[in-house]
């Protein structure tokens, strides 16, 4: 069943082209849990077939990527934080808490947004703590952009040189999965004890 999306997704891609990346890598970065190595892997071998410009694909889907944080980003600006104070009690959600993880964002949200937009099922939510926080809207572009554009640039590139053969991509995505929570973690670590000498 999972090769037959796939290969729906390479059909709708391969007819909508750069639009149905952005509108696929929106939804994936908004409410729908859309994987995005299933948008951007077959986008990137459509691009070695000639059937499509590169680096087009990646701006595209880093732009429908971005545009879906940032729908998600001003959802839970506008309303995130009244429906938790009126629903969070049945999810044991106390606004104490939630004045904890607003805080947090306030001081921390550039390395969280950032290594947030790397780790998988994460990235997808990132955006709304940021929008509850209230965090600087140009802070939160510059670094979903960065953090999406590198995951994106990686599903792209692995499409693009090894795209017909699915068991050697699977493999690779979960090297690269696990190698970038490392990679997430080191950083952090980094950051930790950056802003402790500070």
């Amino acid at each position: 069943m999972l090769h037959d999306i796939v290969n729906w997704i390479v059909q709708t891609v391969g007819s909508l082209g750069y639009t149905g990346i952005f509108i696929m890598m929106f939804l994936e970065s908004s409410f729908f849990p859309f994987p995005s190595e299933v948008v951007m892997v077959p986008a990137g071998y459509l691009a070695s077939k000639g059937e499509m410009n590169l680096f087009l694909a990646i701006f595209i889907g880093i732009l429908g990527s971005l545009s879906g944080a940032i729908f998600n980003y001003y959802l839970a600006k506008g309303f995130g934080r009244a429906f938790l104070l009126k629903w969070g009690k049945y999810l044991f959600l106390k606004e104490e808490s939630l004045e904890k993880l607003e805080k947090f964002f306030q001081n921390h949200g550039e390395i969280s947004t950032f290594t947030g937009r790397l780790i998988p099922g994460v990235r997808q939510y990132i955006s709304l703590p940021a929008g509850m926080a209230k965090m600087c809207l140009v802070k939160f572009t510059i670094f979903t952009t960065l953090g999406a554009g590198i995951w994106v640039v990686v599903l792209a590139l692995l499409g693009y040189f090894i795209g017909e053969n699915e068991a050697l991509i699977k493999e690779y995505l979960h090297t690269i999965t696990i190698a970038t929570i490392i990679i997430v973690a080191i950083i952090i670590l980094i950051y930790i004890k950056f802003k402790k000498r500070a």
